[in-house]
């Protein structure tokens, strides 16, 4: 029969054993929950960098398009200008 000191210190052993086994399920877990802040943060900063862009692309294209107006609207003047000079010269 084993003394009571050798069932308190198997228990203590048990216990600890019990205990580091936990702590590292819990430094895994910790670890897991860290990594996916950071992904979500990184997936944030992503998706508003990404709308920045978009934004960016929506002026230039918006900028360009007006150009493209104004364009067309020069050369429907000039076509009408080069059409009435070469009635007058008839």
């Amino acid at each position: 029969m084993a003394t009571r000191t050798i069932r308190f210190m198997s228990a203590a052993l048990r216990a600890a054993r019990r205990a580091k086994q936990w702590a590292l399920v819990a430094a895994r877990e910790a670890d897991r929950l860290l990594q996916e802040a950071r992904t979500r943060v990184e997936s944030e900063a992503r998706r508003r960098r990404l709308k920045q862009r978009l934004q960016k692309t929506g002026r230039v294209l918006m900028i360009a398009g007006r150009a493209a107006l104004v364009a067309a609207v020069a050369a429907g003047i000039a076509e009408a200008r080069a059409e009435r000079r070469s009635r007058r010269l008839r």
